[in-house]
């Protein structure tokens, strides 16, 4: 090893970082790291991708993406199999077996496996939505809830059932419908064994054992565990349909 390399290697151990951003004043141990965080600052994009365009400040994150493009995927799961383009989707899979949740909402306690997902539930405290519908206004935490949202105004459905062809603007209810199919029920009631196959039915279901009557007519106050018994009362009694 020659001596420049051992100067580099002996930083290891001393936590020495001679290289300082002159921006931010962050500090490497290594030039080549400097010249890299660097970029962050002056937006420099050097990596180039030759299939689709997208350019990159680091190579190593050139080399991750180009495998969207050839379906490589290097990093296996040794619990289930499951494979990833890059080490770092794998670690994050790898919680789901493992359940850690190393981000922390400092406010409410709630932990997550992604630190994108902490700061998209922070929003919730903040009452930040920085995501708006350059249709009707409305704002949202994610751009993933905008672009669901969007859907109402284009009509797509982009989830479709392979059993009857019926689709859905989102993933999650496509999941709830499949369980017509299957005769999934995976919600079940802890007070008397009853099974559903959508958490909201099992809700609805809670009252029957509560009697709390969350559904209140604005006409006459009577409350109903249930909104189809509301609406059946409005039709009988006060003879209005909607």
């Amino acid at each position: 090893m020659s001596s420049s390399k051992l100067a580099i290697h002996c930083r290891s151990h001393t936590g020495e970082k001679p290289f300082a951003c002159g921006v931010c004043g962050r500090s490497f141990s290594h030039k080549c790291s400097l010249t890299t965080h660097y970029r962050m600052h002056t937006g420099e994009k050097p990596y180039v991708c030759d299939v689709c365009g997208r350019s990159f400040s680091h190579k190593c994150s050139l080399t991750t993406h180009y495998r969207m493009h050839t379906g490589e995927k290097p990093y296996v799961c040794d619990v289930c199999g499951k494979c990833f383009g890059s080490s770092s989707k794998l670690s994050i899979h790898y919680r789901t077996h493992t359940g850690e949740k190393p981000f922390v909402c400092d406010v409410c306690g709630r932990s997550y496996t992604q630190k994108h997902n902490l700061k998209i539930h922070c929003r919730i405290h903040t009452g930040e939505k920085p995501y708006g519908c350059d249709v009707c206004g409305k704002c949202f935490v994610s751009s993933s809830q905008l672009a669901t949202h969007y859907r109402t105004h284009t009509g797509e459905k982009p989830f479709t059932c392979d059993v009857c062809d019926r689709s859905f603007t989102q993933k999650h209810s496509l999941k709830a419908h499949y369980r017509t199919h299957t005769g999934e029920k995976p919600y079940a009631c802890n007070t008397c064994g009853r099974s559903f196959s959508i958490i909201g039915n099992l809700t609805k279901h809670y009252s029957t054992h509560t009697s709390i009557k969350l559904y209140v007519c604005d006409l006459c106050e009577m409350s109903f565990t249930t909104s189809s018994k509301l609406l059946c009362h409005t039709r009988r009694i006060h003879n209005i349909c909607f």
